[in-house]
Formats: structure tokens, C-alpha cells, sequence
């Protein structure tokens, strides 16, 4: 038979997974296979250097200094998420005020309201976009005191 089957079941066989029935079949195995009995010592000295370590407890500082700044970076992710729709929204707004009687008039064609209002809209979010990316740009530029 194939060591293939065999040899998904080392582990199992290390960690005491095994049917009674599996086990005897794969110690059966173990006896003519020495490509497998190699294999099942690997494993064994991988466990055993395995269930020494022991995993590094940072102090409490560390983990009170991590969540704090998650804390920190939600609160300023919701500030910038509400600084740039509702600068979107006025900007909008005092762009409609400037062309209301346009897109009042019942003179004036509907597509052109609709592409009024569209470029008005596209006009707030790129100028909202730009300022919110100049100003992190401005506090994280490594040369912004460096004078030509």
C-alpha cells in the first residue's frame, strides 16, 4: 500500500487521534516502512521543540498604548469621514443657491439641470478630496522645512 495514507496520519498518531483500529494498522506500517518511521521521529522532535516555547507576554503599557491609538485612529477616521461629506453637502448647496434660478426655470433643459447639478456635485467632492489630501500631506512631508 501506499505511504501516502500513512503518512497523513503520523500527527494524528503523535497526538493520540487515532481509532484503535488506525492505530494498529499504522503501527504495522511503521514496522516494514523506514521512509515513515524516519518521518514519525521528525515529527516527534518538532512536538517536543514545539511544546517548549512559551509565548512572550507583553506588559500592559503595550497593549493599553495599542488600543489607544485604535481609539485615536477610529475617532479621527469618523472626524475626517463627517469633515468631508458634510463639506461635500455645503459645497453643494451653495453651488446649487448660485444656479437655482437656472434649475428653476422650466425654460431650461432637463439634461442640462441634471448635468448642472452632476458637475456642481463632482466639482464638491473633488475640491473636498484635494484639501483633505494636502493637508495629510502637509503634516507627513519630510522636506516641508527643507528651503530651496
Amino acid at each position: 500500500m501506499s505511504c501516502d495514507k500513512y503518512q497523513d496520519m503520523l500527527m494524528a498518531y503523535l497526538d493520540d487521534e487515532l481509532s484503535g483500529h488506525e492505530r494498529y494498522e499504522l503501527e504495522e506500517h511503521l514496522a516494514d516502512c523506514a521512509s515513515c518511521t524516519s518521518e514519525l521521529e521528525d515529527f516527534k522532535r518538532l512536538k517536543s521543540i514545539t511544546e517548549n516555547i512559551r509565548l512572550f507576554q507583553p506588559e500592559e503599557k503595550i497593549f493599553r498604548e495599542y488600543w489607544s491609538s485604535i481609539y485615536n485612529r477610529i475617532e479621527r477616521s469618523i472626524g475626517w469621514i463627517l469633515l468631508s461629506v458634510c463639506g461635500m453637502v455645503l459645497i453643494f448647496y451653495a453651488g446649487y443657491k448660485m444656479v437655482e434660478e437656472i434649475v428653476k426655470d422650466p425654460d431650461v433643459a432637463i439634461i442640462f439641470k441634471i448635468a448642472m447639478l452632476g458637475f456642481i456635485a463632482a466639482i464638491a467632492i473633488l475640491l473636498v478630496s484635494v484639501l483633505r489630501e494636502k493637508l495629510n500631506f502637509r503634516k507627513k512631508d519630510r522636506y516641508k522645512d527643507v528651503r530651496k
